[in-house]
């Protein structure tokens, strides 16, 4: 075993070894050690990005001198010239006692009118109102924009006889820490020299991430959060457990991306100031990420019409004008139930405010929907300690690769299927186009590595469409998405993997006395509910549990009862209502609240247990009776069919008096079960019970 270890060890270090020597080739000075990054960051708290703009500049070599001696030079650069906030007024001392004094901060910039002049607000150094030259304002706008980090000279000069209008601190000198140009030729020609597994663990661990530690699936999920810094006008969730780093690569990696934390805006703020008529952050930023989904609140009511109108076209009307904007939206946020309770019980965007997650048109424009579940919990060897790309070269090639659009690549070897509609191809397609930048940014990609690509897009965008069907019924019900290969016209279909298993309906025999129903709760979802009776020696009584307290559950149980006390003779002379008692229990298998609809259902279970005999397998009884056996037939037939394909039932008992509804159901639906009709309360037992 030790052998066998010592081996892989060996196979992973040349891996390892191979790739840094490619990357010291192909992109020498762009590079750094990522393990400097992290033990440099627990002492500064500053943003990844401007850490490895100077560890970039320092320590970009192989020599462990040279490093060591960079490493103590960034280390003595962010002690004298980091603005922490507690030594704020140390360093205004200092500016005062030298005269000048270089410091690392981030910094916002207001236009004030009256004095018709810039002004920039130092957020560490807390001091504002600085007047800063109109051209840094022009080169860099995001200083009007939740501001950016700059190294600044700065300089210290009071004049006694002008104290009244001049602010004695002013800038000499800014430079944004970010990389001015990036060689897009210089990206793309090296890229040739990777496969296409090297290139995902360079990309992992230009992030900070040690792709080791992580499956090939959770690798392809962490590669999709970065679609939002390649793809204009993308919409992004996640949800999942804590821990899983959702927020970090919008908040550290990237400094073209703004994290709203807290998750309360103003449209002024997010889209359109009309007091000052400036643009708000998605105009500014190439992605504005909500953290934290639960607590997204608007100040102005318009904010989410707004939104969801932006979301869908990339443009928001403030006022006259109609403006353009390209920012990607990302929301995430923490699921505090596991998955399948929240499948069987309400939908995976239950975290969101109501007036979003139960919106059908918003969460229809999301383009994916990342299961954060699938992602392990961060621990210290989930961090690489190998050489990656410096986070801002990273970010800048990531911002340039946005004017690109491979979304027409699949046209050549696949065609999208028929269940997908044009919302649904937009967000494929964008998927497509952002897997394909990060991952191929040449654009040159084969046919099975477009498979793949497209596999996982289509089960990102179809896992909203789910959750879609799930909150909006019938209008959604073409979830079987698929894909057709243009040489062999075959069809492939893609699945979601948390919808697979765990239906509620089981298939093989069941127990007699236990049957399946389909039908509205009183909150007016359609759930799956499943009954189980014993019977035992008595004085004919019915006991029922698990009904609640409502009154039309426990009407529909006396209703069944005392028609099987007047009928059952017709049905069967071995059932008894005076010497066996029935205990029925009732199971509400979704969680959404009891259904009145109980009356057939209960029949036909008390029947079964009586006879000893077992009903039908995967069968889902739909309709209801009258105290005198008139059928009624079922609502919203479409979606109550719907239903019962998700609880895997195969074979549907249906009233004749429905049969003139099918029409309004789709025909896919109607295939997917063998449909028996019943005209009476009687017929409906004997099929149910698989007695001719």
């Amino acid at each position: 075993m030790d052998e066998f270890s010592n081996a892989q060890e060996n196979i992973t270090k040349d891996k390892r070894e191979e790739i840094k020597q490619k990357l010291r080739q192909y992109y020498d000075g762009r590079i750094v050690r990522k393990d400097l990054t992290k033990s440099i960051r627990e002492g500064a708290n500053v943003p990844v990005y401007v850490l490895e703009y100077l560890l970039g500049q320092y320590c970009n070599s192989d020599d462990e001198e040279i490093i060591e001696e960079g490493v103590e030079n960034v280390k003595r650069i962010l002690r004298d010239n980091y603005v922490r906030p507690d030594e704020a007024q140390k360093i205004l001392s200092l500016l005062r006692e030298r005269g000048s004094y270089t410091v690392i901060d981030r910094i916002t910039v207001v236009l004030n009118t009256k004095e018709d002049r810039y002004e920039a607000t130092f957020s560490n150094l807390g001091v504002k109102g600085i007047p800063i030259h109109p051209d840094y304002v022009k080169d860099y706008d995001r200083l009007l924009c939740g501001g950016i980090w700059c190294i600044l000279q700065m300089e210290y000069e009071f004049i006694e006889e002008d104290k009244k209008n001049t602010q004695p601190i002013r800038i000499r000198k800014l430079t944004p820490i970010q990389m001015p140009h990036v060689d897009m030729d210089e990206v793309k020609n090296g890229r040739k020299a990777f496969t296409k597994d090297e290139w995902m663990d360079i990309l992992l661990r230009s992030t900070g991430l040690e792709p080791e530690s992580f499956s090939e699936r959770a690798k392809w999920l962490l590669i999709a959060r970065m679609i939002p810094l390649v793809e204009n006008n993308f919409n992004l969730c996640e949800l999942g457990p804590r821990s899983t780093g959702k927020s970090y690569i919008y908040e550290q990696i990237s400094p073209n991306s703004i994290l709203v934390a807290g998750g309360q805006t103003t449209v002024a703020n997010l889209f359109y100031n009309m007091s000052n008529h400036t643009v708000g952050l998605v105009g500014m930023w190439d992605c504005v990420a909500f953290d934290e989904v639960a607590g997204i609140k608007f100040k102005d009511k318009d904010g989410i019409q707004i939104m969801k109108g932006y979301m869908a076209s990339g443009a928001f009307s403030r006022g006259k004008a109609e403006i353009q904007a390209k920012a990607s939206m990302v929301f995430v946020g923490n699921i505090n139930q596991s998955v399948d309770t929240l499948l069987k019980t309400s939908s995976l965007f239950d975290p969101f405010p109501p007036e979003m997650g139960t919106d059908t048109a918003f969460l229809d424009r999301m383009h994916c929907y990342i299961p954060g579940w699938e992602i392990p919990k961060y621990r210290p060897d989930s961090f690489t300690n190998d050489y990656g790309f410096i986070t801002d070269y990273l970010s800048e090639f990531m911002r340039e690769l946005r004017k690109d659009s491979y979304s027409d690549l699949m046209d050549k070897y696949f065609r999208l299927g028929n269940n997908l509609n044009q919302r649904d191809t937009i967000a494929v397609r964008k998927m497509i186009s952002g897997f394909t930048k990060l991952l191929y940014p040449d654009g040159e990609v084969t046919k099975e590595e477009l498979r793949e690509i497209m596999e996982i897009s289509l089960e990102l965008r179809r896992r909203v469409k789910e959750q879609l069907k799930k909150i909006g019924g019938m209008e959604f019900y073409d979830v079987n998405f698929s894909y057709t290969d243009n040489d062999s016209f075959e069809e492939h279909y893609v699945s979601v993997p948390e919808q697979g298993g765990g239906k509620l309906i089981p298939e093989g025999m069941g127990k007699p006395g236990s049957v399946y129903t389909v039908s509205k709760s009183k909150t007016g979802m359609i759930g799956c509910y499943m009954l189980e009776t014993q019977m035992m020696p008595g004085n004919g009584k019915l006991t029922c549990t698990g009904i609640g307290s409502g009154k039309e559950p426990k009407e529909a149980t006396n209703t069944a009862f005392n028609y099987l006390k007047a009928n059952g003779n017709r049905i069967s002379g071995q059932i008894s209502t005076t010497t066996k008692d029935y205990i029925i229990n009732y199971q509400d298998m979704q969680g959404i609240g009891m259904t009145g609809n109980l009356a057939l259902p209960t029949l036909i279970a008390i029947c079964s247990a009586a006879l000893g005999k077992t009903p039908l397998n995967s069968l889902a009884i739909l309709g209801e009776i009258s105290i005198g056996g008139t059928l009624i037939k079922v609502d919203e037939l479409a979606s109550t069919l719907q239903v019962c394909l998700d609880s895997g039932a195969k074979k549907v008992l249906l009233p004749i008096t429905s049969a003139g509804d099918l029409g309004t159901v789709p025909s896919d639906l109607v295939g997917a079960f063998s449909l028996i009709f019943y005209s009476s309360a009687e017929e409906a037992v004997f099929k149910a019970l698989g007695v001719e």
